[in-house]
C-alpha cells in the first residue's frame, strides 16, 4: 500500500523543472541567483535546471523541444508560436519594457523609419525587435519586402550594424543601450507601445499535469519581481554580474523596464493582438489563423490571480 501511495506521489510532481533565463528579464536573474525556487523545492526532492535564452526565438524554440517548461518571451513572439503551433501557455508578466527600437550609427543619414527602403536591416525573427520592425515599417506604408533584412540574432546584429554590415538594426536591450551609450548609436525611432511585454510561458502538457508547481514557480518569480522593486541597487549589480555589463548599460536597460505589475490580461491581450494583425498582414501568421482566438487561447491568467490574491 504504501508503494502505491509512494508511487503516486512521484507522479503528482515532476522530477526537475527547467527554466529559462534571459538578459532581457532581469526578475529570472534575480530568481536564479538566489536561489529561492531550489530550496522550496528540495524540500519535495524536485530539482531545478536553468538554460539561457538568447532571445525569445530560442526560448520558443526550447519550449517546442520540451527542453524548458517555463520560457521567457515578448508577448507578441510568444503569438507567433501559438499560431505555429508551439503548445504554450503565457501566465505572467514579467516586466513592461521599451527594451527594443531601430537603431543606427551615429554617422547615419537615416533620420525616419521611410528612409529604410531599400536599406540592409539586421533583425531576429520571431523577436519582439522584429515584430517592432514590421509594425514600424506598415505604419509607413512599407513592409519587410522593401527593405534586405539580414537574420542574425540578437548580439550579431549589433555587431553588424557597429561594423557596418548593416545599415540599421531592430535592436534589444541590454545590447541596444551598451551600443547606444559606448559607440553613441542612434534610437532613431522609438514607440514604447509597440513592445509587447515581457511574459513568461509554460509548456501546456506541463500545466495541465502540475497545476500546483506552476503556482510554486510564480510565487517564486513574484518574490524575486518584489525583490527587484524593492532593491533597485542590487538588481543593477545582479545585471551587470550575470550579463557582463557595465554600470551605465545596466542602468540604462533598467531606465526601461517596469516591473511594477506582473498580472497578464486584457491589456496585454490588445498590445498582442495589435501586433498579430501586423504580423498576419506581413505573412508571418498565416491567413488562415484567427488571431484574436489565437490569443485568447494563449493568455492564461488563473495562475497568477491565485497566486497574488494569496
Amino acid at each position: 500500500m504504501s508503494s502505491c501511495s509512494s508511487h503516486q506521489a512521484a507522479a503528482d510532481r515532476p522530477n526537475v523543472i527547467r527554466l529559462d533565463y534571459a538578459y532581457y528579464n532581469p526578475v529570472s536573474l534575480v530568481l536564479k541567483q538566489n536561489g529561492w525556487l531550489e530550496t522550496d523545492l528540495k524540500r519535495e526532492n524536485v530539482q531545478v535546471e536553468w538554460v539561457l535564452s538568447q532571445g525569445s526565438n530560442k526560448a520558443l524554440e526550447f519550449l517546442n523541444a520540451r527542453s524548458i517548461d517555463f520560457g521567457s518571451t515578448a508577448g507578441a513572439a510568444a503569438l507567433i508560436g501559438k499560431a505555429n503551433g508551439n503548445p504554450i501557455k503565457s501566465i505572467y508578466v514579467y516586466s513592461k519594457p521599451e527594451w527594443t527600437a531601430l537603431v543606427t550609427r551615429a554617422d547615419s543619414p537615416i533620420k525616419t523609419v521611410a528612409d529604410l527602403k531599400g536599406k540592409k536591416v539586421a533583425a531576429t525573427r520571431g523577436t519582439d525587435p522584429y515584430i517592432f520592425l514590421l509594425r514600424s515599417l506598415d505604419q509607413v506604408g512599407l513592409s519587410e519586402k522593401d527593405i534586405e533584412l539580414i537574420q542574425l540574432q540578437h548580439a550579431d546584429g549589433r555587431a553588424a550594424l557597429e561594423k557596418g554590415d548593416v545599415d540599421a538594426w531592430a535592436g534589444l536591450d541590454p545590447h541596444m543601450a551598451k551600443t547606444e551609450l559606448e559607440k553613441g548609436s542612434k534610437l532613431f525611432f522609438r514607440k514604447p507601445d509597440f513592445n509587447s511585454y515581457g511574459v513568461l510561458n509554460v509548456r501546456e502538457e506541463f500545466a495541465q499535469k502540475y497545476p500546483k508547481y506552476v503556482e510554486q514557480v510564480l510565487a517564486n518569480y513574484e518574490k524575486a519581481r518584489q525583490w527587484a522593486q524593492q532593491s533597485p541597487a542590487e538588481l543593477k549589480q545582479v545585471l551587470v554580474r550575470e550579463a557582463k555589463l557595465t554600470n551605465t548599460v545596466a542602468a540604462k536597460q533598467l531606465e526601461r523596464t517596469d516591473l511594477s505589475n506582473s498580472r497578464i490580461g486584457e491589456e496585454q491581450k490588445q498590445v498582442i493582438l495589435a501586433a498579430g494583425n501586423v504580423l498576419k498582414k506581413s505573412g508571418v501568421i498565416q491567413d488562415a489563423v484567427d488571431v484574436e482566438q489565437t490569443v485568447t487561447a494563449l493568455i492564461d491568467p488563473q495562475f497568477i490571480a491565485k497566486v497574488a490574491s494569496r
